[in-house]
């Protein structure tokens, strides 16, 4: 009988499988294919990192940019002074013969020798000098040195290689040989960078793109600045427009140390805002200095800077950042590319071309920069002093002022002008007063009409008082509008030239103060200067809100003939060139100059380049004026006299000269026209009556209602005379009249 077992118990399967061991194992895995996957991402970025040293090493030995501008000067050098020591030792050793032979010469061949000795002294001499000048490395020098190199460097490669080729073929085993030296030199070609080999440090905000410049965080590539090495070692002539270039900040930071601005210890805190960038001709920077170092010195050591980045001062131009991100530490620099970055070409103002001028909105136009910005100067409500050195401008900028204000014929103009000539001479069309020279009755002339003037604005700000009180939108701001100046209560300019020899003359005049002194005695008397500068000073102070402006120039630009009195109260001030920061300081101020502005760093070849303070934050700027040469300023004075006549705005000495240039006018178109109707009769002579049915014929407009007692006296107030016997003619044996030559004559001596 069976005996049948049963169990509830598994039967162990030898199939079954751990999950959780399977599940480490596949972690394990993971991790270990996760690891060799960054391994291999690293060997591969070291490899594209080596591979790209590699690259730039070989690309910079092609190049030869491994070899710097000043290791190539020293190349040159060496290689000339051994040419010059080899040429010096055989004249040496030549001049050492020579002596030994004078020594023992007899008196016959010493004058000889001595003659000979003494031609090859100075044969050494001269090739010392001219060694001296050989010495010297111009950029031309280096062009050539580098070429070379690259030259050399290529034909040795090609040697190089052809003597390899030659020697496997020859030897096979070199071959084998070769591939043992390859993974040398990559590992030698591919190590990293040493100090002395590091790129040139980046500019914060910047990048560097595949070809090498730099680029800003716009994302727009600048321009490369490659730096002259061998400016910075002083050994070439900088006449290079790429010289004053700078790499990046490190360069700039080096400079600043060496002008001494800045100390080595404090190169870390110095640093740019932004970027080193173009800026027309020229580049520009933003210095931000550590911090107790103001931007002033700086400004104060342009000298300084120019000589550590080899250029002339000329080319910098150093001030105050005076954005709303800048402060007392930091400054913007900026470097032309040429010597003179304004030019020397003439740029003719746009006034000579202007029918009319609004003086108000408009202002006066001056001219470029050298970044080629252009510039407009709003006179109204300040006044402007100009000095400078003869011969550099002063006057054609003060006529720039002049001729925009005759082209608005709202205002007035008044001309003093310290000595006679053909400078101011067109504003007689326009002026209201007109005065030249520097006479006594002059100098109390020119009392008299300032005293007057200042009187007559006074009481326009009386009528502006009144306007306020009845009319106070009339008067928005208790200053004059483009509205009232249409009324007639336009502004006054006041242009003064030659202030030295005016005050000059008045410090010979002594003027009586009281006619009457109390308890008796000679009347009081002050002198003539010192009245003459309170009343222009006076004259700048009370009639600036009625529309009174003030040009004051000056050409000796001292205490004497800039008095501080009159200077502080002009807002604007110009100077051209002048010898040394004081006289920068009598005419712009002790501030202007301290914030960068350098009329005494302007060289020779800077006429017509100005510096103007405008006051206030605009600061200053240096720019090139515009020129209005004399026969376009009279032609621009004779527009404006015809704006002001056509506006009833014609006063004053202006009014008067101009009927005196009317009524000659008048004479010349008269024997002008007696001419031609003589010529186009064919006559030599003509009687009274008969000449004048001819100048009704030739212009019966101007002539036909003239009658024969007219033009006898017309023709006598031209010059041409009375009539004279003119011999037979109409029928007459000897009639009274008028000869062609007679009439030539009168018109000969008119011009």
């Amino acid at each position: 009988m069976a005996l049948e077992v049963s169990s509830t118990q598994p039967v162990p399967d030898a199939d079954v499988i751990d999950v959780d061991e399977v599940t480490r194992t596949e972690q394990m895995r993971g991790k270990a294919r996760e690891l060799a996957a960054r391994h291999q991402a690293k060997a591969r970025k070291a490899l594209d990192e080596q591979r790209v040293r590699v690259a730039a090493r070989v690309r910079d030995w092609f190049r030869t940019t491994d070899v710097t501008d000043a290791q190539l000067a020293d190349e040159i050098e060496r290689k000339r002074r051994r040419d010059q020591d080899q040429g010096e030792r055989e004249l040496r050793s030549r001049v050492q013969a020579l002596r030994e032979q004078l020594r023992a010469a007899d008196e016959k061949t010493a004058p000889a020798l001595s003659a000979q000795l003494t031609a090859a002294q100075a044969q050494i001499q001269l090739r010392r000098d001219e060694d001296a000048d050989r010495m010297k490395v111009s950029g031309r020098d280096l062009i050539k040195a580098r070429w070379m190199k690259k030259a050399t460097r290529i034909g040795a490669l090609g040697a190089g290689s052809l003597a390899y080729v030659n020697g496997v073929a020859a030897e096979p085993l070199l071959a084998l040989a070769s591939l043992g030296a390859a993974p040398l030199a990559w590992f030698y070609l591919g190590r990293e960078f040493a100090a002395d080999e590091k790129p040139a440090a980046v500019i914060p905000g910047q990048s560097v793109g595949r070809d090498g410049t730099s680029v800003p965080a716009t994302g727009v590539p600048a321009a490369p600045f490659v730096p002259d090495t061998l400016a910075a070692m002083g050994r070439v002539s900088l006449v290079k427009p790429e010289s004053g270039r700078v790499q990046g900040e490190k360069d700039l930071v080096t400079a600043l140390i060496k002008a001494g601005i800045i100390t080595a210890a404090q190169r870390d805190e110095t640093h740019l805002a932004g970027v080193i960038q173009p800026s027309g001709p020229g580049w520009t920077a933003t210095v931000d200095l550590p911090r107790g170092v103001k931007a002033s010195a700086a400004v104060s050591r342009v000298e300084d800077l120019a000589s550590a980045l080899r250029i002339k001062k000329s080319r910098i131009e150093i001030s105050g950042d005076t954005s709303d991100d800048g402060h007392e530490g930091r400054f913007v620099l900026w470097v032309a590319n040429e010597d003179n970055p304004y030019g020397s070409e003439k740029h003719m103002s746009e006034l000579i071309g202007a029918d009319r001028w609004d003086f108000w909105q408009q202002g006066v136009p001056l001219g470029a920069d050298a970044r080629r910005e252009r510039h407009t100067m709003h006179l109204l409500w300040s006044s402007l002093l100009i000095g400078g050195l003869m011969g550099y401008g002063k006057s054609y900028m003060a006529r720039l002022v002049a001729a925009a204000a005759a082209l608005d014929p709202t205002v007035r103009v008044i001309v003093v002008t310290g000595k006679t000539g053909p400078d101011w001479a067109p504003l007689r069309h326009i002026a209201h007063q007109w005065i030249a020279g520097a006479t006594p009755d002059i100098i109390r002339r020119v009392l008299g009409v300032m005293e007057q003037t200042i009187g007559e604005m006074q009481d326009r700000g009386t009528e502006l008082d009144r306007l306020y009180e009845e009319d106070p939108d009339s008067v928005p701001e208790g200053k004059i509008t483009p509205e009232l100046a249409q009324k007639g209560m336009g502004p006054v300019l006041l242009v003064v030239d030659e202030l030295q020899e005016l005050l000059d003359g008045a410090a010979l005049v002594q003027v009586a103060i009281e006619d009457e002194p109390e308890g008796g005695g000679r009347p009081k008397a002050r002198s003539g200067r010192d009245l003459m500068v309170e009343a222009f000073a006076r004259y700048v102070r009370v009639t600036r809100f009625v529309g009174g402006m003030g040009v004051f120039i000056t050409q000796r630009p001292d205490a004497d003939s800039v008095p501080t009195k009159l200077r502080e109260v002009c807002a604007k001030r110009a100077s051209y060139r002048v010898k040394g920061d004081r006289s920068s300081k009598m005419v712009l101020g002790d501030d202007a100059v301290a914030n960068g502005a350098a009329p005494h760093l302007l060289g020779d070849a800077s006429k017509g380049v100005v510096v103007l303070d405008q006051g206030g934050e605009q600061g200053h700027a240096t720019l090139k004026a515009d020129v209005i040469d004399l026969p376009d300023f009279r032609e621009i004075c004779l527009r404006g006299r015809q704006l002001r006549t056509d506006a009833g705005t014609l006063t004053g000495d202006a009014l008067e000269y101009g009927k005196e240039d009317a009524a000659a006018a008048a004479a010349a178109q008269l024997l002008a026209d007696c001419l031609a109707a003589l010529d186009a009769a064919s006559l030599d002579r003509a009687r009274t009556e008969r000449l004048l049915e001819l100048l009704a014929e030739h212009a019966p407009d101007r002539y036909w209602e003239t009658t024969k007692a007219q033009l006898q006296a017309r023709l006598r107030e031209a010059g041409a005379g009375t009539t004279k016997k003119i011999g037979a003619v109409d029928g007459m044996a000897n009639a009274n009249g008028y000869t062609r030559e007679q009439i030539a004559a009168a018109v000969k001596t008119g011009k």
